[in-house]
């Protein structure tokens, strides 16, 4: 009996370590490409232009911050870097939080996918809600949240000498693929290993199978969606196959809110980086808005659900390559350096 115990225990393990393996393949070429926006904005959007826009506490800065990010196309993972260069240059942390928030949810390829598979009613309220949850989250921190400093980058002079003459594309290769990564690197491997458990405890299939319609549903979406990984793209044939196995359609544009808005990575590093009380209340904001929106759809959108066309089969987020394998490795290799950082490191500052 104990040597099967044992051999539960070590077969936990691995596949533990194999789901923290396979989401990293998952999410690294998105928070490359996402370092790499965060660097070309660094170098773009001076101080003064993001402190203009989004640097006073204010609903126009929300909402200003909420509607950038509507239609850009980046995941969960590649948004961090993004959102968080943002707030170096001046932006507050409600507008910040609304970037953060609204931005994951939707983009041009998400909005076209969406209207192909799931119809026009799953397209427009995913697109109302990913602009209402942003200016929900961002007022919020505005309102509820202390105001202090936005983090600004250090003058040149009272950072490390190497920064300080260096041409642009130098400036901006350093804080995409060195200053980005350090400063994200605890939160998101702890993230990490938190989905890497849940992926390895929760059998695949069980949320669809077990699913029920109406407020059950809702809270079942909400307890599996909140902590796991799915980026925007992937979520929408999971949320075909939640309809398909008889979930409301409620139930399913709360996943396409909620899954892409939030993981154990994203939750940890707003936890870190913006406070205690604001990660609370992204989260808040997030579920009210997922839970409005997925009652306002099953009561005045019944049919909207016998409209969706039946998918062959679910897809995954990303099939495992060359390049996933590579950009993983890579990524590791980016995050190491911030894992052993120094505080009073050069460009590093916790909010």
């Amino acid at each position: 009996m104990a040597g099967m115990e044992e051999h539960g225990g070590v077969e936990t393990a691995y596949r533990v370590v194999v789901s923290a393996w396979q989401v990293l393949l998952l999410m690294a070429p998105y928070l490359l490409l996402g370092f790499a926006a965060a660097g070309v904005l660094f170098v773009l959007l001076s101080p003064e232009w993001v402190t203009r826009h989004m640097g006073r506490p204010g609903l126009w800065q929300v909402a200003k911050a909420s509607l950038l990010g509507v239609p850009l196309p980046l995941c969960s993972c590649s948004v961090l870097p993004v959102a968080f260069s943002l707030r170096r240059h001046g932006a507050t942390k409600g507008a910040t939080v609304s970037f953060l928030a609204s931005t994951p949810q939707t983009g041009a390829d998400n909005v076209i996918a969406t209207y192909a598979v799931l119809g026009p009613v799953f397209a427009v309220f995913s697109v109302a809600a990913a602009f209402l949850s942003g200016l929900l989250a961002g007022t919020l921190v505005d309102t509820f949240h202390r105001r202090d400093p936005p983090e600004a980058a250090p003058p040149a002079g009272a950072t490390c000498a190497c920064c300080g003459h260096r041409p642009a594309w130098q400036r901006m290769l350093r804080h995409a693929f060195v200053v980005s990564p350090r400063d994200i690197a605890r939160p998101l491997l702890a993230g990490v290993a938190v989905t890497a458990l849940i992926t390895a405890c929760v059998p695949p299939g069980y949320l669809a199978q077990h699913v029920a319609p109406g407020w059950p549903a809702y809270l079942v979406v909400l307890l599996v969606s909140l902590p796991v990984y799915v980026c925007s793209i992937s979520s929408i044939p999971l949320a075909a196959a939640l309809i398909h196995m008889g979930a409301s359609p409620g139930a399913a544009i709360l996943f396409l809110i909620v899954g892409p808005a939030t993981n154990a990575a994203t939750i940890l590093t707003v936890w870190t980086r913006i406070g205690r009380r604001g990660a609370v209340l992204y989260l808040l904001a997030l579920v009210a808005t997922a839970v409005a929106c997925g009652a306002a759809i099953d009561l005045l959108f019944p049919g909207a659900a016998a409209r969706v066309p039946p998918l062959a089969e679910s897809c995954t987020a990303c099939a495992t390559s060359w390049w996933h394998t590579a950009a993983a490795v890579g990524l590791l290799v980016l995050l190491a350096p911030g894992v052993w950082r120094r505080e009073e490191d050069c460009g590093t500052r916790v909010a």
